[in-house]
Order: structure tokens, then C-alpha cells, then sequence
């Protein structure tokens, strides 16, 4: 088994890995990356928004006003205790930092401000209210700023994201092994990781590694949209690998960090821990399989938060469906329609089976078909064409529509007269509320099940407890496990109890560079880096 040597080992190069190795790398440290397939992970394929505010330049450039204090008092509705409130704090006191670290770094942002509510951005926008700050419930809590900053690239942006960060590694000269797959942590008597033993096809031939490398490619796009391409791709990945990988040993003189995803690959690890959860569309690549956790498991690692999924379903783009309302089977109204898609998600699935319509008007039909298509990216424009020719029903009265969806009539008739009461009883706010009156009505079945015309991205939240000042892995006794870090989906983090857009990526940048210059500082000196984690 031959041997490499590095103060620093990263598993996985997506985000929170190449955040890692960039600070670890500039904290002074030897560092080598391992990663299974070419790179980018979930980050690359993800729309590659970060949530960041208190007073960005692109915040500035739009004319927004946002504070750290505003930031922190929403996130800690939407986060609750899943993190301390002085790490909470520390992120959004490091917030604006993090842009311009980015930004150093070679990623792009600006300032132009979505104007009206979406889902996603169209290419002419990169700023946007990407979570629930201006729904009923939190604006009143907290002041609402735009703080979704999507990284500046057509279409979806996580791979210009990557692309970049990426770019950084390189430009640092730091050691990246591709199609190398982490198989076990080596530890010494003592309990303490010093290194790591993969599978590497380094040394087979460049057709097998040329295949290798197409087939997971395919296997992340179009493959998640298709879970049965996606499987039979993966299946020939792994017989490339079991038939040409060969056994390396990688010691890692100052620590190795987990940073290789969460988990929602892995229909197994989903079963038992989220049962509820299997009717989604996996948000990742395969290699989301959950190999990083039980890795850190095996270590004797404590887990957190491993039943948390977000379960994404978007009623916007177009804007003019926040008018209509959300009903159940049984007629009954299921949240503000102003929420982020996750909440309206978790609430379809945890208590109403799953089953949910959007009940709208012909007003609100008629400006969805004229705004939707200037409102949307290109899969977003597919998915209204679907909503609209299949997956609606159309009747001249309540009582019609109803019956055509097969949705209890009675109660569907008292949840509009209570929304167009005075004040909404799901706090929606004024501005996004419509009277629903002018026929013929339509109820759009947005039920969270397995379907390709309108999907139902998940991704899930939770991984290894780590110690909030360090990224330090922390065993199922409460005390940290030497040499051994972790980040990104990995681990327990920011967004583990409650996602909104770009709360991810922020935490994988956040809790990337935490570990990577808490692993160099191990055995080390800082070099140039302030600690600001």
C-alpha cells in the first residue's frame, strides 16, 4: 500500500472542502484533497446562492439597508438553538467578510435586486429575498433585507461557484486527487486520526478514467432529474472503480477534514432516519451517500439533526400564484403562501400526508402565463407549463373545482371565506393576498410525490456534532475527537434545523474555513490568517 504525507487531508471538493483547503493552504499548511469524482459536489449543481447580510457592497450597490442585528434576529427564528447564539452572532458578524474572502477568491456577485418574489432569480437578477424574511411571522420580528446572493453566472450558478473556488486551489498549488474515494480513517492507540486509507484510480488507464469521469458527470446532470439514469450510471462507476482502484494510504500530520456531503443519495440512511421523506427528488450527486458521516461514526462520532430534510415546494416563479392559497384533502388552508417553499414542504409533508393544492382564480391564471415566462429560469418555465396543462383541474365554482380534485367542498368554501376576511389567519401579508372570486377557478396539485414535471428537491441537514469554535468532531461523550474535523453537510451547522436559499453554501463557506484553519493551527503557527470563526 503506498503512502502520501500531508499536515492536512480534505475529503470531498465541493464548497466547504475547497474552503477548507484555501485556508488551511494559507494558514501555512502541506494540504492534499481527495475527492471521488472530478469535483463540485451538491455545490456545483446547486443554484449557488449564498445567504449573506448586514450591509454587503451588493446590498449597498441595490440600496438596501440590512444589519447585522436584523440578519441575526431572523435566522434565529428560522435556525432556533441548532447552534449557539454566539456562533449565530459570528456568522453574521462575519458575513460581509465572507463575500469579499469570496470575492477575493475569484467568485462573482452584484448587486441587482430581483423586484418581485421568486423561487430563484432569472440572469437578470442576483439579489434576492431568499427565505421567509418578508412573510408574515418574521417581517414583524425582524426587518426583511434581500440577503440570497446568487454568485454571477447563466443559469444555475453553483458551477461558476465552483468553477472558481476551484480555480483558487489550483492557483495555491494544492495537491487534489481526483477519483480517489475515501474508504476508512486510520487512527493511532490513542484514538486520535492521523491519515486516511482510499481507493484512488490515479494510475489506470486514461480511457477507464476518461469513462469514469463521463459517467459520473452524467450521473450528477441530467441524472438528478432521472433517478433511474442516475442509478444505472452509478452502478458503472462503481464497477470502474472496484475493477481499477488501488489502495493508498494517506497520513495527515495535523488532521483530516469531512467535508464529503450529506446523505439523501443514500435511500437506506433517508429510510431510516426520515421515512417520511422518500418522495423527493435527491438534490446532489451520488456521491451524497453519507460515506463522510459514517466515516466519523466509525471514529466514535456523535451525530445531530440527522432526521432534518428540505423538502422544497415552490409555488413561485410567477409571483402572481402568491395570491392563491395552499389547501389540503380536507379543504383546509396549510400555511402563508409568502413562506419559503422548504416550510410549505415540511408543513405539506409532516401534517397534511403530503397533499396539497393551490387554489387560484382566472386573474391570477391569466398574469401566471403573462409573467411567467420573463419571471423563470428554464426549468422553472417548464414546471409552470406542466402545472398548468397537466397538473391542474378548472371548474366555474368552488363546489366544482372541488369535486374534480376530489377535495372536501365545504371546507375549501370556508377557507376562502376566511382568507378574504380582514385580516388573514395565516398572517399572510396585504400585498401578496388576492381575493379569490373570479371564475372559472383552477386547483394546481403541488403534492410532494415522485414527478418529473414538477419535482421535489431535497437535500438533507444533518451530520457529525462538531465543536462550534473549531469544526472539531466531537465523539458521542461530548469531547473532541483528535484530528479529526468536519464541514459542509458533513456536519451539524447553521442551516441543519431549518433551510432557507443559500443557507448551505453560507454555512459550507463558514464551517469549511473554520475547520481547514483550526486542522492547519493543530500542530502549527497561523500564518497570515485572523480567526474570525
Amino acid at each position: 500500500m503506498d503512502a502520501l504525507v500531508a499536515d492536512v487531508v480534505i475529503v470531498g471538493f465541493g464548497a466547504a472542502g475547497a474552503c477548507a483547503a484555501l485556508e488551511a493552504a494559507d494558514a501555512g499548511a502541506d494540504v492534499v484533497v481527495v475527492e471521488r469524482f472530478a469535483g463540485g459536489g451538491a455545490s456545483a449543481v446547486s443554484g449557488g446562492v449564498v445567504y449573506a447580510g448586514g450591509g454587503t457592497r451588493q446590498q449597498l450597490d441595490a440600496g438596501v439597508d440590512d444589519s447585522v442585528d436584523a440578519m441575526y434576529a431572523y435566522l434565529r427564528l428560522e435556525t432556533g438553538d441548532v447552534v449557539s447564539e454566539a456562533t449565530l452572532r459570528r456568522f453574521c458578524e462575519g458575513s460581509r467578510e465572507m463575500i469579499t474572502w469570496l470575492e477575493d477568491n475569484g467568485v462573482p456577485f452584484e448587486g441587482s435586486l430581483c423586484p418581485y418574489k421568486t423561487s430563484y432569480p432569472s440572469d437578470d437578477h442576483y439579489l434576492y429575498y431568499s427565505g421567509s424574511e418578508s412573510a408574515g411571522g418574521f417581517r414583524d420580528a425582524a426587518k426583511p433585507a434581500p440577503r440570497g446572493h446568487r454568485v454571477k453566472g447563466p443559469g444555475t450558478s453553483g458551477k461558476m461557484l465552483m468553477a472558481r473556488l476551484k480555480a483558487a486551489v489550483r492557483a495555491r498549488g494544492i495537491r487534489v486527487l481526483t477519483q480517489t474515494t475515501a474508504r476508512t480513517l486510520i487512527r493511532d492507540a490513542e484514538g486520535r486520526v492521523t491519515g486516511l486509507v482510499v481507493d484512488t484510480l490515479g494510475d489506470a488507464p486514461a480511457g477507464v478514467r476518461a469513462q469514469h469521469q463521463r459517467f459520473a458527470q452524467f450521473a450528477a446532470k441530467p441524472g438528478i432529474y432521472i433517478p433511474s439514469l442516475r442509478k444505472s450510471l452509478h452502478r458503472r462507476v462503481e464497477r470502474f472503480e472496484r475493477a481499477h482502484g488501488r489502495e493508498l494510504r494517506i497520513s495527515a500530520r495535523r488532521g483530516v477534514v469531512l467535508a464529503a456531503g450529506g446523505f439523501i443519495a443514500d435511500r437506506e440512511m433517508v429510510r431510516e432516519h426520515a421515512p417520511a421523506y422518500r418522495g423527493g427528488l435527491p438534490l446532489g450527486t451520488s456521491a451524497d451517500n453519507g460515506s463522510g458521516i459514517r466515516m466519523g461514526v466509525e471514529a466514535g462520532a456523535a451525530t445531530g439533526e440527522l432526521g432534518r430534510i428540505s423538502a422544497w415546494r415552490f409555488v413561485t416563479p410567477p409571483s402572481a400564484f402568491l395570491g392563491g392559497i395552499i389547501v389540503d384533502a380536507d379543504g383546509r388552508r396549510v400555511i402563508d403562501e409568502s413562506r419559503y417553499g422548504a416550510a410549505v414542504g415540511e408543513k405539506l409533508i409532516e401534517d397534511h400526508g403530503s397533499k396539497g393544492w393551490l387554489l387560484v382564480d382566472a386573474p391570477i391564471v391569466a398574469e401566471a402565463r403573462r409573467d411567467g415566462r420573463k419571471q423563470s429560469q428554464w426549468f422553472q418555465w417548464l414546471q409552470l407549463r406542466y402545472l398548468l396543462r397537466r397538473g391542474r383541474v378548472v371548474g366555474a365554482t368552488l363546489g366544482e373545482v372541488a369535486r374534480k380534485a376530489g377535495i372536501a367542498i365545504e371546507g375549501l368554501k370556508a377557507s376562502v371565506e376566511a382568507y378574504h376576511g380582514a385580516v388573514d389567519p395565516m398572517g399572510k401579508p396585504a400585498e401578496f393576498a388576492r381575493r379569490l372570486e373570479n371564475p372559472p377557478f383552477s386547483l394546481i396539485d403541488i403534492s410532494v410525490r415522485p414527478n418529473l414535471g414538477y419535482p421535489t428537491p431535497m437535500l438533507t441537514l444533518g451530520g457529525l456534532v462538531v465543536d462550534e469554535e473549531t469544526g472539531a468532531v466531537r465523539s458521542t461523550a461530548g469531547e473532541p475527537i483528535l484530528g479529526l474535523y468536519a464541514a459542509g453537510r458533513t456536519a451539524v451547522g447553521i442551516c441543519s434545523r431549518s433551510y432557507v436559499s443559500g443557507l448551505s453554501l453560507a454555512d459550507c463557506v463558514f464551517s469549511g474555513r473554520r475547520a481547514g484553519i483550526n486542522s492547519a493551527l493543530a500542530q502549527g503557527v497561523l500564518d497570515k490568517n485572523e480567526n474570525v470563526f
